[in-house]
């Protein structure tokens, strides 16, 4: 089947080669062959019935001759692999093109020269049947784009070169999203400017950031970058990473170089292969937090992807000046104190590490064959992949809603690195009304050695990549494959690729939600101070200067910056000597000390949203403060004033900010309406939140969530059964129930206040201590593996203190240990 349409073809960087070289490659199932001989042709017949008829004629002398895919190293492979999707908003110019159909994707089709495996043809046979098909690809053209992109580089490369074009096609927006960035527009203007939205194109890049760290140089430079090439701010993402807003097209290219030239990038920011790697934002010189940053810094780099695409595309095929700081963590003494352990003794050394590992094959499936791409193949992976790496009890990363969680495992002397515990199958994406998209948190796989990292997270992604869902999008991510198998299949499967077994896991600790914010010692000698930032957005504005103290900081100090999943800003490694100086830098700046942050806003957080966000049914970002300070003020009208619970918005229900964990949520549903989520954990520790309500109207929130306020104040067990406890506890049917018959106002009549734990720790004249409720903060640092035995009946009196405080008892215990010892 032909089909001749009219798209104007971006242009090519080089004039095409002879038309006797000319070599079309095979079809994929949804880009189809693209027959830009056209492009020449229309050079020389300015009629389209003269270039329709010519492509016929072309097409049925190439009809006999074999196929071939170019690699996308080939000279010609720009001819090829272009792609001419038409981008949202923008009416395509005229230029015919050419495409045929074929009924299945195959691995000849799908898979690079010389590949053998991958999902048209998985290294390791599946225990069940799935009731998907990945040869069937007709629905998810993501597919055939990947395929078609030459490893990612078309046809971004030729379309980048069109300067006169303010915007790109939807197909270059698939392959520029592996590369860190997406194209938005501003969509405030939509309605009211039609001219000025049609004008608004522009790019955000996102930052790689293992460990949520970035060095002072880097930092330096992206707030120069989006000073002079962005909007004049930056944010601080939900995964701990840096974005620039506002980048125009003719200035991307500057901007993502500009970046890499001085050790950061944008590489892995976005797209269908590992994205940034979360851990514990505190920079605690505890060996095993080590152990975590150097297990980050090291998994980022053996899943970077091995294409040149991005030096070519940005760096005009020239390395960096300087390397990747993460890079530079690995290499022994190159970061100074709390550098434990080191991977290798030299960068040389580091990089042949990390080349060897990628193409390790033991024969199990795992190598794909792709000369470019060993691990990921010609179509990288069906959806993002997302992993964290904490210690036991540090869950200041949300650690449920990974694809992959490893937790490190410490020998008995607290110092050498045992293994891990490694969980799957996180994830907070869904659509609404779709009840086969749902969030899903992780669950234990199993323990390994620290020696079978590499294997094993090598045959966890090739299990995620020949057997994820790549006929639904929708489903691609992994925790829907582990839905699917269900996690003792799932671990069968991973066990075949990594031809080992996952041994039984190491029991844990409870997890605490700790966000580190205030000061902190960094137990070698230096300090952190975590500061609060509203839903990340690092700006200048009034009286609140985050932006220049920040720079300021940086340039005089030096220091490293790491962000949190919360959002928030750690500055590191201050001197005992600039303690008091910075903090009255930032004091002076307007920057709240962390006792003057309410505990509602201290523990919410929210995606962008309107108006960039192309996916935004609702505001999130530019409202949240204001819901924060209204459930506030309802909650201190009805006589629980201080009282807080983590509280999250998103703009759609794709959960960006991670929603679904929330003790109470809102996702937006339209505009100015909201989905309502509660029942989530206040240690974010195992369980997703359940929907409540569906299109509650932004100015009905007071009485939407008046009922269910007072049935908790009513009914809780005690003080301490937080939010999220108390609703998962007496469940949706009993707060239906109670919510018809309650009176509207009941809870504003004789209010009985209740008063919480003072805002600062105290020890009182009996020697309990007391501690703000949801504080963060310890007194000590590293994880808790030591045990002491103690009797039912202290134990029992520990417990029913640390209710009546609203601790966890092992918090309590800490504190009273710690007190006693220093006194």
């Amino acid at each position: 089947r032909l089909v001749v349409s009219h798209e104007r073809h971006p242009p090519l960087l080089s004039p095409p080669p002879d038309p006797a070289c000319w070599i079309f490659p095979s079809t994929t199932p949804n880009t189809r062959v693209k027959l830009n001989a056209m492009l020449a042709f229309r050079d020389l017949t300015r009629s389209r019935a003269v270039v329709a008829v010519s492509a016929l004629l072309f097409l049925t002398c190439l009809s006999s001759v074999a196929a071939f895919t170019p690699a996308s190293g080939f000279h010609g492979a720009s001819l090829f692999a272009m792609q001419n999707t038409r981008c949202m908003g923008r009416a395509p110019a005229l230029g015919p093109r050419m495409v045929a159909t074929p009924e299945r994707a195959t691995p000849a089709s799908m898979f690079a020269p010389g590949q053998k495996v991958g999902p048209q043809q998985p290294g390791q046979e599946s225990p069940v049947k799935y009731e998907y098909d990945n040869q069937l690809l007709d629905k998810n053209k993501v597919e055939g784009t990947k395929a078609d992109s030459g490893h990612l580089r078309f046809p971004l490369q030729q379309e980048m070169a069109d300067l006169d074009e303010i915007s790109i096609s939807h197909d270059s927006m698939i392959i520029l999203k592996h590369h860190g960035s997406y194209m938005q527009q501003n969509r405030d203007l939509q309605r009211s400017d039609k001219a000025g939205y049609a004008a608004s194109y522009q790019f955000m890049l996102r930052l790689k950031n293992p460990c949520g760290k970035i060095d002072a140089k880097t930092y330096q430079a992206i707030d120069d970058l989006s000073n002079k090439y962005g909007q004049g701010d930056l944010r601080a993402t939900t995964r701990m990473a840096w974005q620039i807003h506002g980048v125009k097209k003719e200035n991307l290219k500057k901007v993502i170089a500009g970046i890499a030239e001085v050790g950061g990038s944008t590489l892995g920011g976005c797209g269908d292969i590992n994205r940034n790697i979360m851990t514990p934002p505190a920079p605690l010189a505890d060996p095993a937090y080590q152990h975590v940053f150097q297990t980050a810094n090291f998994i980022a780099e053996l899943f970077k992807p091995s294409s040149p695409a991005f030096e070519e595309l940005w760096m005009d095929a020239k390395k960096p000046k300087d390397v990747e700081y993460w890079r530079k963590d690995m290499v022994e003494g190159s970061t100074g104190k709390n550098h434990i352990p080191p991977v290798a003794l030299t960068l040389e050394e580091l990089d042949k590490k990390i080349s060897e590992a990628q193409a390790f094959d033991q024969g199990t499936g795992i190598i794909t064959g792709d000369p470019e791409e060993p691990l990921y193949g010609r179509c990288y992976l069906p959806r993002k992949f997302k992993i964290a790496v904490t210690v036991p009890g540090d869950n200041s990363m949300d650690i449920f809603i990974h694809d992959v969680s490893l937790i490190v495992i410490m020998d008995e002397d607290g110092k050498t690195l045992k293994g891990y515990n490694v969980m799957v199958g996180g994830g907070m994406g869904r659509t609404h009304n779709k009840e086969s998209t749902f969030a899903r948190v992780n669950e234990m796989l199993g323990y390994i050695p620290k020696e079978d990292l590499t294997e094993a997270m090598k045959a966890i992604l090739a299990t995620q990549r020949d057997h994820g869902n790549r006929q639904v999008r929708a489903n691609a991510r992994l925790k829907y494959l582990v839905h699917t198998l269900g996690i003792d299949n799932f671990r069968t499967l991973a066990e075949k690729y990594f031809g080992k077994s996952f041994q039984p896991a190491v029991p844990l600790p409870e997890w605490h939600a700790v966000d580190w914010l205030g000061w902190h010692p960094q137990g070698d000698g230096d300090w952190f101070v975590g500061i609060n930032v509203q839903q990340g957005r690092v700006k200048d504005e009034g009286d609140f200067k985050l932006k220049t103290a920040l720079r300021k900081i940086v340039d005089t100090y030096g220091t490293d910056i790491r962000l949190t999943a919360n959002q928030n800003i750690v500055i590191c490694g201050v001197k005992p000597k600039d303690k008091e100086a910075i903090q009255a830098l930032l004091t002076g700046h307007g920057i709240k000390d962390i006792s003057e942050i309410d505990a509602l806003t201290r523990k919410s957080i929210a995606c962008p949203a309107f108006p960039l966000c192309g996916l935004a049914q609702a505001e999130a970002e530019r409202v949240m403060p204001d819901f924060n300070a209204r459930v506030g003020a309802l909650l201190d009208k009805m006589g629980m004033p201080g009282e807080s619970f983590i509280m999250r918005m998103t703009g759609c229900p794709n959960g960006c900010a991670r929603p679904y964990m929330a003790e109470l949520a809102f996702v937006g549903q339209g505009p100015d309406l909201y989905q309502v989520w509660m029942g989530g954990s206040p240690n974010l520790d195992g369980r997703t939140g359940w929907r409540w309500k569906d299109k509650v109207k932004a100015a009905e929130m007071e009485t939407t969530l008046e009922p269910i306020f007072y049935m908790w104040k009513t009914q809780r067990s005690s003080q301490a059964e937080r939010f999220g406890d108390f609703t998962t506890r007496v469940g949706i049917d009993a707060i239906n129930a109670y919510i018809e018959k309650y009176e509207t106002g009941t809870a504003f009549k004789n209010v009985v206040r209740e008063e919480l734990a003072p805002l600062t720790r105290t020890v009182t004249k009996s020697g309990t201590m007391t501690k703000p409720r949801g504080s963060g903060a310890r007194l000590t640092s590293g994880p808790r593996k030591q045990q002491i035995r103690v009797t039912d009946e202290l134990h029992s009196m520990l417990k029913a203190q640390a209710e009546a405080e609203g601790l966890h008892i092992s918090d309590l215990v800490e504190q009273l240990l710690v007190h006693s010892v220093k006194k």
